[in-house]
Protein backbone atom coordinates (compact mmCIF):
# COMPACT_ATOMS: atom_id res chain seq x y z
CA UNK A 1 0.00 0.00 0.00
CA UNK A 2 2.81 2.78 0.77
CA UNK A 3 4.57 2.47 -2.73
CA UNK A 4 1.09 2.50 -4.39
CA UNK A 5 0.03 5.49 -2.27
CA UNK A 6 3.01 7.32 -2.48
CA UNK A 7 3.05 7.08 -6.25
CA UNK A 8 -0.58 8.36 -6.74
CA UNK A 9 0.51 10.71 -3.85
CA UNK A 10 3.09 12.05 -6.42
CA UNK A 11 1.08 12.05 -9.94
CA UNK A 12 -1.82 13.81 -7.92
CA UNK A 13 0.79 16.26 -6.67
CA UNK A 14 1.67 16.26 -10.50
CA UNK A 15 -1.37 16.89 -12.22
CA UNK A 16 -2.37 19.75 -9.28
CA UNK A 17 0.98 21.46 -10.29
CA UNK A 18 0.69 21.15 -13.86
CA UNK A 19 -3.00 22.31 -14.28
CA UNK A 20 -2.02 25.04 -12.18
CA UNK A 21 0.83 25.55 -14.51
CA UNK A 22 -1.32 25.86 -17.47
CA UNK A 23 -4.07 28.08 -16.37
CA UNK A 24 -1.04 30.78 -14.47
CA UNK A 25 0.50 31.26 -17.97
CA UNK A 26 -2.61 32.06 -19.45
CA UNK A 27 -2.62 35.09 -17.34
CA UNK A 28 1.14 35.68 -17.79
CA UNK A 29 1.74 39.54 -18.66
CA UNK A 30 5.64 39.70 -19.09
CA UNK A 31 6.82 42.82 -19.08
CA UNK A 32 3.69 44.09 -20.71
CA UNK A 33 3.09 47.03 -17.17
CA UNK A 34 7.26 47.41 -16.80
CA UNK A 35 7.52 50.63 -19.00
CA UNK A 36 4.88 52.49 -16.51
CA UNK A 37 6.95 55.18 -14.82
CA UNK A 38 6.43 53.98 -11.43
CA UNK A 39 9.03 53.15 -8.89
CA UNK A 40 9.21 49.17 -9.01
CA UNK A 41 8.82 46.46 -6.60
CA UNK A 42 8.40 43.14 -6.94
CA UNK A 43 6.90 40.17 -4.69
CA UNK A 44 7.53 36.57 -4.94
CA UNK A 45 3.73 34.11 -4.48
CA UNK A 46 5.47 30.80 -3.65
CA UNK A 47 3.66 28.05 -4.29
CA UNK A 48 3.41 24.48 -3.04
CA UNK A 49 2.14 20.77 -3.02
CA UNK A 50 0.74 19.57 0.11
CA UNK A 51 -1.49 17.07 0.55
CA UNK A 52 -2.39 17.44 -2.81
CA UNK A 53 -3.50 20.91 -2.49
CA UNK A 54 -1.86 23.85 -3.20
CA UNK A 55 -0.43 26.53 -0.45
CA UNK A 56 0.55 29.65 -1.04
CA UNK A 57 3.79 30.85 1.95
CA UNK A 58 3.37 34.36 3.37
CA UNK A 59 5.69 35.95 5.93
CA UNK A 60 5.08 38.34 8.89
CA UNK A 61 7.03 41.85 9.20
CA UNK A 62 9.48 41.89 11.55
CA UNK A 63 8.44 44.33 14.31
CA UNK A 64 11.59 46.40 14.30
CA UNK A 65 11.07 47.66 10.25
CA UNK A 66 9.56 51.33 9.80
CA UNK A 67 6.60 50.50 7.38
CA UNK A 68 3.94 47.98 8.13
CA UNK A 69 5.48 46.41 11.08
CA UNK A 70 4.28 43.03 11.89
CA UNK A 71 1.85 43.08 8.79
CA UNK A 72 1.56 39.69 6.67
CA UNK A 73 3.21 39.67 3.00
CA UNK A 74 4.51 38.04 0.54
CA UNK A 75 8.33 38.06 0.23
CA UNK A 76 9.80 40.90 -1.91
CA UNK A 77 10.17 44.36 -1.92
CA UNK A 78 12.13 47.42 -4.27
CA UNK A 79 13.48 46.73 -7.15
CA UNK A 80 17.21 47.54 -7.20
CA UNK A 81 20.14 48.56 -10.10
CA UNK A 82 21.31 44.86 -10.11
CA UNK A 83 18.05 43.24 -10.88
CA UNK A 84 17.94 42.66 -14.57
CA UNK A 85 13.42 42.71 -14.32
CA UNK A 86 11.10 42.07 -12.09
CA UNK A 87 11.31 38.34 -11.42
CA UNK A 88 15.21 38.79 -10.32
CA UNK A 89 13.81 41.55 -7.31
CA UNK A 90 11.41 39.21 -6.56
CA UNK A 91 13.77 36.08 -6.29
CA UNK A 92 16.79 37.41 -4.51
CA UNK A 93 14.03 39.44 -2.22
CA UNK A 94 12.74 35.87 -1.50
CA UNK A 95 16.40 34.73 -0.58
CA UNK A 96 17.24 38.00 1.87
CA UNK A 97 14.24 37.41 3.71
CA UNK A 98 13.31 33.54 4.04
CA UNK A 99 16.70 31.99 2.56
CA UNK A 100 14.80 30.81 -0.33
CA UNK A 101 17.79 29.68 -2.98
CA UNK A 102 16.56 31.28 -6.93
CA UNK A 103 17.46 27.96 -8.33
CA UNK A 104 15.14 26.33 -5.84
CA UNK A 105 12.08 28.35 -7.32
CA UNK A 106 10.38 26.97 -10.59
CA UNK A 107 9.36 30.94 -11.96
CA UNK A 108 6.08 30.50 -14.00
CA UNK A 109 4.82 33.78 -14.94
CA UNK A 110 4.40 37.65 -13.72
CA UNK A 111 0.58 38.57 -13.33
CA UNK A 112 -1.43 42.01 -13.40
CA UNK A 113 0.63 44.34 -10.86
CA UNK A 114 -0.75 46.10 -8.23
CA UNK A 115 -0.28 50.02 -6.42
CA UNK A 116 1.23 50.05 -2.79
CA UNK A 117 0.38 52.98 -0.57
CA UNK A 118 3.97 54.50 -1.30
CA UNK A 119 2.72 54.32 -5.25
CA UNK A 120 5.35 51.75 -6.37
CA UNK A 121 4.19 49.78 -9.27
CA UNK A 122 4.39 45.85 -7.43
CA UNK A 123 4.44 43.31 -9.44
CA UNK A 124 3.40 39.97 -8.13
CA UNK A 125 5.60 36.92 -9.57
CA UNK A 126 4.34 33.19 -9.62
CA UNK A 127 6.65 30.53 -8.28
CA UNK A 128 6.56 26.73 -7.21
CA UNK A 129 9.24 25.76 -4.31
CA UNK A 130 8.96 22.01 -2.92
CA UNK A 131 7.02 21.73 0.26
CA UNK A 132 10.00 20.40 2.02
CA UNK A 133 11.43 23.72 2.15
CA UNK A 134 12.50 24.73 4.83
CA UNK A 135 12.48 28.70 5.57
CA UNK A 136 15.33 30.48 7.29
CA UNK A 137 13.67 34.21 8.10
CA UNK A 138 15.97 37.07 8.23
CA UNK A 139 15.36 38.54 12.11
CA UNK A 140 15.74 41.99 10.69
CA UNK A 141 12.75 41.91 8.05
CA UNK A 142 10.71 38.72 8.93
CA UNK A 143 9.36 37.59 12.35
CA UNK A 144 7.31 34.39 11.37
CA UNK A 145 6.49 32.58 8.16
CA UNK A 146 3.61 30.08 7.78
CA UNK A 147 0.94 28.51 4.71
CA UNK A 148 -2.01 29.11 4.24
CA UNK A 149 -3.90 26.72 1.49
CA UNK A 150 -4.67 28.55 -1.48
CA UNK A 151 -8.28 27.66 -1.60
CA UNK A 152 -8.81 29.80 1.62
CA UNK A 153 -8.54 32.85 -0.94
CA UNK A 154 -11.88 31.86 -2.70
CA UNK A 155 -13.85 29.98 0.33
CA UNK A 156 -12.73 31.53 3.52
CA UNK A 157 -13.82 30.49 6.98
CA UNK A 158 -13.27 34.60 8.94
CA UNK A 159 -13.38 37.05 6.18
CA UNK A 160 -14.43 40.39 5.45
CA UNK A 161 -14.52 43.31 3.28
CA UNK A 162 -13.55 46.75 4.15
CA UNK A 163 -14.30 49.85 1.63
CA UNK A 164 -11.70 51.93 1.18
CA UNK A 165 -10.06 54.66 -0.77
CA UNK A 166 -6.79 55.10 -2.41
CA UNK A 167 -4.86 58.15 -2.23
CA UNK A 168 -6.44 59.05 -5.78
CA UNK A 169 -9.69 58.95 -4.52
CA UNK A 170 -10.17 55.81 -6.75
CA UNK A 171 -12.89 53.50 -4.40
CA UNK A 172 -12.33 50.09 -4.61
CA UNK A 173 -12.74 47.18 -1.45
CA UNK A 174 -10.15 45.59 0.73
CA UNK A 175 -10.37 42.18 1.28
CA UNK A 176 -9.38 41.04 4.93
CA UNK A 177 -8.80 37.76 5.93
CA UNK A 178 -8.26 35.78 9.05
CA UNK A 179 -6.27 32.58 8.54
CA UNK A 180 -6.46 30.25 12.01
CA UNK A 181 -3.01 28.73 11.69
CA UNK A 182 -2.69 25.39 13.50
CA UNK A 183 0.83 24.62 13.48
CA UNK A 184 1.63 27.73 14.59
CA UNK A 185 -1.45 28.05 16.67
CA UNK A 186 -1.98 31.92 15.74
CA UNK A 187 -4.37 33.56 13.72
CA UNK A 188 -3.01 35.64 10.98
CA UNK A 189 -4.67 38.94 9.40
CA UNK A 190 -4.08 38.91 5.66
CA UNK A 191 -4.89 41.91 3.91
CA UNK A 192 -4.31 45.01 1.49
CA UNK A 193 -2.22 43.93 -1.01
CA UNK A 194 -1.12 41.04 0.05
CA UNK A 195 -5.12 39.84 0.25
CA UNK A 196 -5.86 41.15 -3.56
CA UNK A 197 -2.78 39.47 -4.68
CA UNK A 198 -3.79 36.08 -3.18
CA UNK A 199 -7.27 36.31 -4.46
CA UNK A 200 -6.48 37.06 -7.96
CA UNK A 201 -4.15 34.08 -8.01
CA UNK A 202 -6.81 31.52 -6.32
CA UNK A 203 -9.29 33.09 -8.95
CA UNK A 204 -6.75 32.26 -11.86
CA UNK A 205 -6.21 28.98 -10.35
CA UNK A 206 -9.11 27.74 -9.41
CA UNK A 207 -11.76 29.43 -11.95
CA UNK A 208 -14.60 29.11 -9.35
CA UNK A 209 -16.53 31.91 -7.82
CA UNK A 210 -15.36 33.20 -4.99
CA UNK A 211 -17.68 32.57 -1.31
CA UNK A 212 -17.52 37.05 -1.79
CA UNK A 213 -17.72 39.71 -3.55
CA UNK A 214 -14.68 40.75 -6.13
CA UNK A 215 -14.17 43.46 -8.00
CA UNK A 216 -13.60 41.50 -11.33
CA UNK A 217 -16.28 40.33 -14.19
CA UNK A 218 -15.21 36.46 -13.49
CA UNK A 219 -15.84 35.34 -17.50
CA UNK A 220 -13.62 37.80 -18.35
CA UNK A 221 -10.93 37.80 -16.13
CA UNK A 222 -7.53 38.44 -17.87
CA UNK A 223 -9.72 41.82 -19.03
CA UNK A 224 -11.27 42.70 -16.57
CA UNK A 225 -8.19 42.52 -13.73
CA UNK A 226 -6.03 44.38 -16.99
CA UNK A 227 -8.54 47.03 -16.78
CA UNK A 228 -9.24 47.72 -12.62
CA UNK A 229 -5.24 48.56 -12.78
CA UNK A 230 -5.58 50.44 -15.77
CA UNK A 231 -7.77 52.62 -14.16
CA UNK A 232 -6.35 52.67 -10.71
CA UNK A 233 -3.16 53.48 -12.65
CA UNK A 234 -4.88 56.74 -14.49
CA UNK A 235 -6.57 58.12 -11.29
CA UNK A 236 -3.07 58.18 -9.24
CA UNK A 237 -1.75 59.43 -13.00
CA UNK A 238 -4.56 62.31 -13.02
CA UNK A 239 -3.46 63.17 -9.44
CA UNK A 240 -0.17 63.40 -10.06
CA UNK A 241 -0.73 66.26 -12.76
CA UNK A 242 -3.32 67.94 -10.77
CA UNK A 243 -0.79 68.39 -8.39
CA UNK A 244 1.86 69.97 -10.61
Amino acid sequence: LGVSRRSFLFASRKSVKEQARLRLREFDVGDKFSHLPLPKASVLLPLMVREGRLHLLLTVRSMQLRRSPGEVCFPGGKSEAIDKDEIATALREAKEEVGLQPEKVEVICRLVPGIDKMNHLVTPVVGFIEDTFQAIPNPDEVSSVFVVPLEYFVKPLNYKTLPYKTSSGYLSRMHCFTYDDHEHKMSFKIWGLTAHFAVFLALVIFGKRPTFEVDYDLDNLISSSENNFMNLYASLYKRKKNNL
